[in-house]
């Protein structure tokens, strides 16, 4: 089992280098806004805008780009 045996040294290459690094105090934030949330509000959308930026053939559908990662 190669992978195996690859996984073991990386996984003690990784434990060794990990014993160079000094143990450090945890930092503690003392602020009174923590976890705070807003409301989730939508704005409303304007088509006839969105339209006006968009090429569109004879039957009213969007004419796009196709994608350069598409084959």
């Amino acid at each position: 089992m190669k992978i195996e045996k690859e996984a073991e040294k990386i996984l003690e290459s990784f434990s060794e280098a990990l014993k160079n690094i000094p143990d450090l105090e945890e930092t503690h934030y003392m602020v009174d806004n923590v976890n705070l949330s807003r409301e989730d509000c939508a704005e409303e959308k304007d088509s006839a805008k969105i339209m006006r930026n968009t090429n569109v053939d004879d039957d009213g559908n969007l004419i796009v780009e196709k994608g350069k990662w598409v084959k």
